[in-house]
């Protein structure tokens, strides 16, 4: 029999909250997928990362709205939009742009972001 799995991020399997933002995440066969929603004032430094200067973790994802930054270590700063598919190496510290909210999907990366443990 062929199996069917239908989840919603309205209610996760798991939600990691920090200030000024959460990660919801859902689980489907082995595949974890996040969907971050960041308030405008929202850095990863600062609100995630606690102090730490990069996130570590590899990110592949898509903008659903809102404009934020991916500011890597090297000294590139990046700014994604709604609509941008994009892939983000270990390195680098986001902030959200503007008076928007910030909502991406996380298709690589999801697991191990915003855990509890340091990045």
């Amino acid at each position: 029999m062929y199996e069917v799995i239908l989840k919603r991020f309205e209610t996760p399997d798991e939600v990691r909250t920090f200030e000024k933002g959460k990660f919801e995440v859902v689980r489907l066969g082995g595949l974890t997928i996040g969907r971050a929603t960041y308030e405008p004032g929202w850095k990863w430094s600062i609100h995630v990362g606690r102090g730490a200067k990069s996130c570590l973790v590899e990110h592949v994802g898509l903008v659903v709205s809102g404009r934020a930054t991916a500011a890597m270590d090297d000294g590139r700063v990046i700014e994604m939009k709604a609509g941008d598919v994009f892939y983000v190496a270990p390195g680098h510290d986001s902030w959200v742009v503007g008076n928007e909210p910030y909502v991406s999907l996380h298709f690589m990366g999801a697991n191990d972001y915003a855990q509890k443990k340091s990045q």
